[in-house]
C-alpha cells in the first residue's frame, strides 16, 4: 500500500497584490490635494525676506488677528477684503479685541506694497488700541558661501 501525498504547497500564490495599496494611495493623494490649500491661513502674500526674522508662533494660531496688505494696496482683515478701505479697519479690530486679554495683531505686507499703504494700516491698527503689532517676514534664502577670504579684517 502506498501513501497518497498531497501537494498543497504548489497551489499557493506568493505574488503581492498591489491593487488595494494603489487604491489607498490614490485616496490619500486626493485627500491631501483637497486639504493642503485649506491649511493656509489668511491671504497669500509675498512677504519681505530678511536675514534674521523673529519667530512669531502665535501668528499661526487659529484666533490670531491677521491684517494683510497686498501689492496693489488692497487690505484684508483675516480672509475678508476691506471694502471701505483702511478707515473701516480700526472699527473691525476694536470689535475683535473687545474680550481679549492678548491685544496682538500681525501684519503681513507684500514686499512690493507701497510704503504709504503699510503705514496707513499700521496707524489704523494702533488707533484701535493694539498693544503689540507684529510685522511678519520670511527667512531669506542663504546663498552658498564661497571660500574664505584671504584679506585681513580689522585694524591695528
Amino acid at each position: 500500500m502506498s501513501m497518497a501525498k498531497r501537494n498543497e504547497g504548489a497551489n499557493v500564490n506568493s505574488d503581492i497584490n498591489v491593487t488595494p495599496m494603489v487604491d489607498v494611495m490614490l485616496v490619500l493623494l486626493i485627500i491631501f490635494m483637497v486639504i493642503t490649500p485649506m491649511l493656509q491661513k489668511g491671504i497669500s502674500v509675498d512677504m519681505a525676506k530678511v536675514n534674521n526674522p523673529t519667530p512669531m508662533q502665535d501668528a499661526d494660531k487659529e484666533d490670531a488677528l491677521l491684517v494683510s496688505v497686498m501689492r496693489d494696496g488692497t487690505v484684508y482683515f483675516g480672509a475678508d477684503k476691506l471694502t471701505g478701505g483702511v478707515d473701516t479697519l480700526t472699527g473691525k479690530v476694536k470689535d475683535r479685541l473687545t474680550n481679549r486679554t492678548n491685544k496682538e495683531v500681525y501684519l503681513k505686507a507684500d514686499a512690493r506694497a507701497h510704503f504709504g499703504s503699510v503705514v496707513q494700516v499700521v496707524d489704523a491698527v494702533r488707533a484701535a488700541g493694539v498693544d503689540d503689532l507684529g510685522l511678519l517676514t520670511e527667512q531669506k534664502k542663504s546663498a552658498p558661501s564661497g571660500p574664505p577670504s584671504t584679506t585681513p579684517t580689522g585694524g591695528q
